[in-house]
């Protein structure tokens, strides 16, 4: 019985050294796996370019609508992330998976997971410079937004003529037409039409400070009509140094009541502009038409810029109430009628009589 019992213990040792084995087999397994899988996830969440000082960045689109998945074959496709898996990963643990924002990116190999996955939940796209110069219609601006694929210029095109839009911005005209104020904006591609306009009547807001605020109450005009005069005077001259004279042109002619005879409104009213003015486009009966209606046309013409606005509203202490082209880019100013007419004899018809002459000649004629 002393040996059966020796036996069973025995029996019970090695039994239990075996299991203690297996564990401990199990446990290194486990560790070995553990191991394994952090220098996997490691080496999965490292940047590609770890080893380049100045990787090399370019542009990553990511399509409106992208699922987090699809996010991750991009990044996968242009060799930004070394793990598909591992990123899907990463961005489960963070649960931001479904947060992606679209647009475009900057990044480059030098990046690791964590860093790509936090600048796309920021949203820190890719800005681009658009300019949008001084003298520009809606229909220009549109052309120039449609050009830099900013934003969806036929939902532009609608909403700066949709008069419930507009009233929320707090304006009320029948367009937008020189509210959206000329300057150099960032915009990213794509960004809706409605931001846009925002950003830019914004633009106009913040020019138009306290001075020219009082300035135009003193005068007793609106914003809309100094919109106007202020457009005007932007398309008569390109010359900074002639925008207070030809804005004392125009005032002293409204407080004359004579008719502005404004060569730019007409061609605005203009349903087909061929590039030049007839004596016929004078006679046609538009409320832009200022040869023909007394006093400011019914809106802007153009987006007018800050050195208009302040002629508008500060015009030079001038009695002048002519100006014709000197064909140079600046305009010969005149107080009388017959001043006028010597000015247009001299800059207008005798050069042009010159040109004539010298077209025959040149045809044998």
């Amino acid at each position: 019985m002393r040996i059966r019992g020796r036996v069973t213990n025995y029996e019970s040792m090695m039994q239990m050294m075996q299991i203690r084995s297996i564990k401990g087999l199990v446990l290194a397994a486990v560790m070995l796996a553990a191991i394994a899988g952090y220098l996997v996830l490691r080496w999965a969440h490292s940047p590609v370019a770890s080893g380049i000082p100045k990787p090399p960045s370019h542009i990553v689109l990511i399509p409106e609508g992208s699922t987090f998945q699809q996010v991750a074959n991009i990044l996968q496709n242009e060799q930004l992330i070394r793990s598909r898996a591992a990123f899907l990963l990463l961005g489960k643990t963070r649960e931001n998976d479904r947060k992606i924002r679209p647009g475009e990116y900057e990044l480059d190999g030098g990046m690791s997971p964590r860093e790509i996955l936090g600048k796309l939940l920021a949203g820190r796209v890719v800005l681009h410079p658009v300019t949008i110069p001084e003298g520009y219609s809606l229909v220009q601006i549109a052309d120039v937004l449609g050009a830099q694929q900013v934003t969806d210029t036929k939902e532009f095109t609608k909403l700066v003529r949709d008069r419930t839009f507009i009233t929320t911005l707090g304006i009320e005209a029948d367009s937008l037409e020189g509210y959206l104020f000329p300057e150099t904006y960032s915009f990213a591609r794509g960004t809706k039409a409605k931001e846009v306009i925002k950003t830019m009547v914004d633009g106009l807001r913040r020019v138009w400070g306290a001075d020219l605020q009082e300035q135009a109450a003193r005068m007793k005009l609106s914003l809309h009509q100094v919109l106007t005069l202020a457009s005007v005077i932007e398309k008569e001259t390109g010359s900074k140094d002639e925008r207070e004279l030809i804005a004392a042109v125009f005032h002293n002619r409204l407080r004359k009541k004579i008719p502005l005879q404004s060569d730019p409104t007409v061609i605005y009213g203009l349903p087909d502009f061929d590039g030049n003015i007839h004596k016929r486009d004078l006679l046609i009966m538009s409320p832009y038409n200022t040869y023909r209606v007394q006093g400011l046309p019914p809106g802007p013409i153009a987006s007018p810029g800050i050195h208009s606005l302040r002629a508008a509203l500060f015009p030079a202490q001038a009695s002048y109430l002519y100006f014709v082209s000197r064909n140079d880019g600046t305009h010969q100013f005149s107080s009388t009628l017959e001043e006028h007419n010597q000015a247009v004899e001299k800059y207008q018809k005798q050069p042009f009589r010159k040109r004539s002459r010298g077209n025959l000649l040149a045809h044998g004629a």
